[in-house]
């Protein structure tokens, strides 16, 4: 019994070393609204914290330059090491909101930049009847009062997906009508080609030294001349202004 008593006591003993050693280690954050980056930087230094400075803001009442928020919020316990997360005011706006829209993306983006103002983000939708790279909305719109952050988001036109097709067969059809099918379509007509004359066996019983003489073969496609293959194939996927080849026959 004395020797379970005394395994207990030392177990206990344990637990209550570890819990003193890891809640020895824990503090409170210390309030840092207010404060300028290199005074909360002091406060949260001796109390083994970092922080980090990752976003500003407009704000009428901190004055530009000084913590304006923080995470995790004051008296929050954390172990040394953790880093604080704060973000600065840049006082009252200031910089008139320019408006953008119609113009294209480039100079929307030089028009932003030189008033020290940057792109938060970029979205592009498709617009029928609207030429592509033209921005169509921002946020916050121009001249907009009570602006939180120096940064503008837009929304640009994107270029229009081509329409897509399957290729169809036009091998066995004619030279003509196959040409006017595909310009009807929105294709190009890029090449046509003679297929060499196809080779002619000698009938049975004929000797090997004898000679077959092939019929004649045109030597220049024409509205009739058959279709023996084509490029791309029958089946691919293609776009509307695709070039088509042609070797007839």
């Amino acid at each position: 019994m004395l020797a379970l008593v005394l395994v207990i006591v030392a177990m206990l003993s344990a637990l209550m070393a570890m819990q003193f050693a890891i809640h020895g280690q824990e503090v409170a954050v210390p309030p840092l609204v207010g404060l300028a980056p290199a005074e909360a930087e002091r406060a949260v230094g001796t109390l083994g914290l970092q922080i980090s400075i990752e976003r500003q803001y407009y704000s009428p009442q901190i004055p530009e330059g000084r913590i304006m928020s923080q995470l995790p919020l004051p008296g929050t316990k954390v172990r040394r090491g953790w880093q604080v997360r704060v973000a600065q005011s840049l006082g009252p706006t200031r910089v008139e909101i320019p408006d953008v829209t119609g113009q294209s993306e480039h100079a929307a983006e030089l028009n932003i930049r030189r008033r020290g103002l940057d792109v938060a983000s970029m979205a592009e939708v498709e617009a029928p009847g609207i030429p592509a790279d033209q921005v169509l909305a921002q946020s916050p719109p121009a001249n907009a009062t009570q602006v939180l952050a120096p940064k503008i988001s837009l929304l640009v036109t994107a270029a229009a997906e081509p329409q897509a097709f399957v290729m169809p067969n036009f091998v066995g059809q004619p030279l003509g009508s196959a040409s006017g099918t595909l310009q009807d379509a929105g294709f190009k007509l890029a090449n046509v080609s003679m297929a060499a004359p196809a080779a002619v066996t000698a009938g049975e019983g004929a000797t090997p030294a004898a000679v077959v003489t092939p019929p004649p073969t045109p030597t220049q496609p024409s509205p009739a001349s058959v279709i023996v293959s084509q490029v791309p194939a029958a089946g691919q996927k293609v776009v509307a202004g695709t070039t088509v080849s042609f070797e007839v026959r």
